[in-house]
């Protein structure tokens, strides 16, 4: 018996990790996959062909941050992930709070600037439409805090406590679509926060640290109330099949505790992130200061120095 029309039988075997990570890829996620690990590839190899350096670790946040995309939707987790509510929030907070990171880590859109070639005067290539896109009004709204962060909220309490989630599970196309929008939106919410990529938005790094521990708390508010509560709150999952050998309640308590611990582990990944390049940032600009002094011969320090010895002067 077909469930919601994806070809994902009703007599699933229980749960088991093996029984997850079996192969079952839904081509929709193959394919952009294997598209963007191949672009991202290409551009590698442009730059190093030509002679420029790319640093190996963001090629391999990026492919690690596409590979955990394609884990959770082209394996049997995706099966799964449609008849158990846990298992389809492992889906959804990876989608949208581990995958982002990691493909932002990866800075493609700076790869794509300094790989894709120069249309030339009064052309528009693919360089010179990502440059106008980036920096477009839309771009400048969907990344700016005041956007993110209720989208980011919305998509947890807006999805499951109302008819959409069921509305969306109902058809092949809405479940990729759902999964989409769970990515894009972890892209849109932690770009400005701690991605490489130049951005529309990209304030201080306390700022970002305040944009980052706003979001946090709703997903802990969320889950508490998952594993609070005491009948099914989601259609989609209130019989899941006799096969699996588990209880609906028990199954959404399990989906709570997953969303309250994925509050805590991303924040820390980016904490830690955000740190790293705070203290990056602060050595560029200490060895740009270094180099300017060697270029002028320190005429700043002079000129405060000629400063105090004239307050020196005048104090005689």
């Amino acid at each position: 018996m077909d469930h919601s029309g994806h070809g994902m039988t009703m007599d699933l075997p229980p749960f088991t990790l093996g029984r997850g990570l079996e192969w079952s890829a839904d081509p929709f996620f193959l394919v952009a996959c294997l598209v963007g690990l191949a672009l991202y590839g290409w551009g590698v190899v442009r730059l190093v062909r030509r002679g420029d350096k790319w640093p190996v670790g963001r090629t391999v946040a990026y492919v690690v941050g596409v590979l955990s995309l394609m884990l959770m939707m082209c394996t049997r987790l995706n099966d799964y992930g449609m008849v158990m509510f846990s298992v389809h929030m492992v889906q959804h907070m990876v989608i949208s709070m581990v995958s982002p990171i990691l493909i932002l880590l990866g800075a493609p859109i700076t790869l794509a600037l300094r790989a894709l070639p120069t249309a030339g005067r009064g052309r528009k290539g693919p360089r010179e439409l990502l440059l106008m896109f980036l920096h477009s009004r839309y771009m400048r709204i969907v990344t700016h805090p005041a956007f993110t962060i209720p989208l980011f909220i919305a998509s947890l309490y807006g999805l499951y406590f109302t008819p959409l989630f069921d509305t969306l599970m109902g058809s092949k196309a809405g479940h990729i679509a759902m999964m989409v929008h769970f990515l894009a939106v972890g892209l849109v919410f932690f770009w400005p926060i701690m991605g490489v990529d130049p951005g529309p938005h990209r304030p201080g790094y306390l700022m970002r640290m305040l944009e980052l521990f706003a979001g946090m708390p709703f997903h802990a508010f969320f889950g508490i109330a998952l594993m609070m509560a005491s009948e099914p709150m989601v259609e989609t999952f209130k019989n899941p099949p006799a096969s699996l050998g588990i209880e609906a309640l028990s199954d959404q308590n399990a989906a709570g505790g997953i969303a309250w611990a994925f509050s805590e582990i991303p924040s820390v990944l980016v904490l830690v992130a955000l740190l790293f390049q705070w203290y990056a940032s602060d050595q560029r600009q200490a060895r740009r200061t270094d180099r300017a002094a060697d270029r002028d011969g320190d005429k700043e320090l002079e000129a405060y120095n000629a400063y105090l010895a004239s307050l020196n002067a005048q104090g005689r």
